[in-house]
């Protein structure tokens, strides 16, 4: 057992968080902690780091055991560079090739198979624990993260707080802790980087503990499922839709069970009541009292925490049939970030998909005049009213209660009118007089989308409204737009949540290139996986056959590609000499042999960068 919490039980004051809890890792099983907002995630994850303790209950894990979290992954040194920082999680490697350096020297002069054991032991421990990769593997997660490779020579205190978030994640993941704990990994992260994590997380050889509101991440990665609700925790094997259908199938069944035990409850309470006072019967109804008492009395189920806001938007009027149209209209701050050209017609749902950096946030800004347009033009429809969700403006900072924000905003509403529209967002009783500054993340969201529906927009505007969402949340929401008649030009990571509202895709790459997509996110994500295909490299004879206008360096790939192939063969072959006595009784042959490796070394390294280059176009 690599970690285990038993028993386990954490409180806040008066407010029980958890009790008598059970939670293991065995080795390297991928598992998703979930549950509403509020429910203990994150203290659990912090309990496994250390930074909260159990109140009671124990804890057991594998001494050595390393656990890595977020949070905790700092920079203790801001002014090394990237690469200084990052080349440090390899120390122990860089240590190793040392050791490797000098058994080499001495092989010059010793012979004995004790030197030549430990340094065949050596070496394979280096190559195992990625020796020979690790630069490659570095420069891999740092470009994935959305850097540029010559960021890794600029100082950390020159980058954002956000930046240094993402930096953090990727030293995170090279140090490749024993268990990888991940709270909302996928938050701020683009489309791209989240389905590359996906990837890593699945083939990550160690074990992974994920809290994490993105229902088709938590699908693609989690072999295991833990569920907090009411304080209890239960465990489930498979992934998270899995763990839906067992959870209730599992309700289905406790009532099924609970119902018959009632039923024969009442059967031998009618028998007790019937024999009772006749003395001929009453060895009887003393019997089934007994039965009665030795009985194992089944719960009735508790209903699942589904509680969430009740949205309903309704638009105040029908708008015209062209919504919005757009000619050449270049976004951005100091300079284009990109240029579009569309025409949004009454009743679509387009979803605005792209790398982070790309201009979709600065689109929804420019559109609704927040920002000024670098170029192009923008013209609204006839009777078109919008309402705009931002996902920053959502994180609003106010000494205002609740009730004073929304009412406010809309004077004209009377205060039942108000407390009636706050309570479908769950703001109810003294809920009301909290100031807008003590609420959480998702309740400002919530408050933002009260204002939203009071609004009556007949095109909406949504800039990631899911962040700070759970999953409860956001199906409450997909519901309530999937109910809306108006229009919906929206920004979203999740993707789940756009494969349920959008009817066409809008993609801007980081070229500022945007392309209009007339079909929701299944086919445009089979489209580009299509794609994908038709620019990788591939080693049987279609590649020969694609033309040049669709991939015209597809033959040069190839040609790379078996040369990589036959390089990696002669790499390997020069691995080998380096157990042969004819070299490592011969410090001079020793040194040419390894200065052969390096320089294949880099010979595959150069041949890879051409390759990527071609596959790049």
């Amino acid at each position: 057992m690599l970690y285990q919490i038993s028993r386990g039980s954490k409180a806040f004051g008066t407010e029980t968080v958890f009790e008598d809890i059970q939670f293991e890792i065995r080795g390297t099983e991928k598992i998703a902690v979930v549950g509403r907002n509020g429910c203990g995630k994150s203290t659990l994850l912090k309990i496994m780091t250390g930074e909260l303790e159990l109140d009671k209950g124990e804890i057991h894990s594998t001494s050595g055991t390393r656990i890595g979290y977020l949070a905790q992954t700092t920079f203790p040194d801001e002014t090394l560079t990237v690469r200084e920082d990052l080349e440090k999680v390899f120390e122990p490697l860089q240590k190793l090739k040392a050791q490797l350096d000098k058994l080499t020297e001495r092989m010059a002069t010793d012979y004995s198979e004790a030197v030549l054991d430990r340094y065949a032991q050596l070496e394979t421990q280096f190559e195992m624990a990625g020796g020979y990769t690790w630069q490659s593997e570095l420069m891999t997660v740092f470009t994935k993260f959305g850097f540029q490779e010559e960021m890794l020579d600029r100082m950390i205190n020159t980058f954002s707080g956000g930046q240094k978030t993402r930096l953090a994640f990727v030293k995170l993941l090279l140090s490749k802790p024993d268990i990888l704990l991940l709270d909302e990994p996928t938050n701020h992260l683009d489309l791209e980087t989240i389905e590359w994590l996906e990837g890593y997380l699945k083939r990550y050889s160690r074990a992974v503990v994920l809290v994490s509101h993105d229902r088709m991440f938590l699908d693609h990665i989690a072999e295991e499922v833990y569920e907090l609700e009411y304080g209890s925790m239960k465990h489930y094997t498979g992934n998270y839709t899995s763990f839906q259908n067992q959870k209730q199938q599992d309700l289905i069944r406790q009532q099924q069970m609970y119902n018959r035990q009632q039923k024969e409850i009442e059967r031998l309470e009618g028998l007790i009541e019937r024999f009772r006072y006749k003395a001929t019967k009453a060895a009887m109804a003393q019997s089934k009292i007994k039965a009665l008492e030795r009985m194992e009395k089944i719960d009735a189920p508790q209903k699942s925490d589904t509680k969430s806001f009740s949205a309903h938007f309704v638009p105040r009027l029908k708008g015209g049939k062209t919504v919005l149209e757009i000619k050449e209209l270049k976004v951005g701050y100091d300079r284009p970030l990109c240029e579009i050209s569309l025409e949004i017609l009454s009743g679509q749902r387009i979803a605005v998909l792209g790398p982070n950096g790309c201009g979709k946030s600065t689109l929804m800004k420019t559109l609704v005049g927040d920002l000024p347009a670098l170029g192009g033009d923008y013209l609204y429809g006839h009777q078109i009213e919008t309402g705009y969700f931002d996902q920053q403006l959502a994180q609003f900072s106010s000494g205002k209660t609740v009730l004073e924000e929304l009412w406010d905003d809309y004077p004209e509403l009377d205060r039942t009118q108000i407390r009636t529209v706050l309570g479908r967002f769950l703001f109810t009783s003294d809920d009301v007089f909290k100031t807008v500054d003590v609420l959480s993340g998702g309740e400002k969201v919530r408050l933002s989308l009260a204002k939203l529906m009071l609004r009556q927009a007949n095109f909406l505007l949504l800039d990631e409204p899911t962040n700070h969402l759970d999953i409860v949340g956001k199906e409450a929401l997909e519901e309530a737009l999937n109910g809306y008649t108006g229009t919906i030009l929206f920004v979203s990571h999740d993707r789940y949540f756009i494969k349920k509202i959008a009817t066409a895709i809008l993609h801007i790459d980081m070229q500022g290139k945007a392309v209009y997509y007339p079909f929701g996110y299944d086919q445009f994500d089979e489209d580009q996986q299509e794609k994908e295909k038709e620019q990788a490299p591939k080693k049987d004879a279609e590649i020969q056959r694609q033309t040049p206008k669709r991939n015209p360096n597809a033959r040069e790939a190839a040609k790379l590609e078996k040369q990589i192939a036959e390089k990696e063969e002669q790499l390997e072959e020069l691995r080998q000499k380096r157990f042969d006595p004819e070299y490592y009784h011969d410090y001079q042959k020793m040194n040419e042999l390894d200065e052969q490796i390096d320089d294949l070394h880099n010979e595959i390294e150069h041949l890879m960068q051409r390759w990527e280059e071609c596959l790049e176009g």
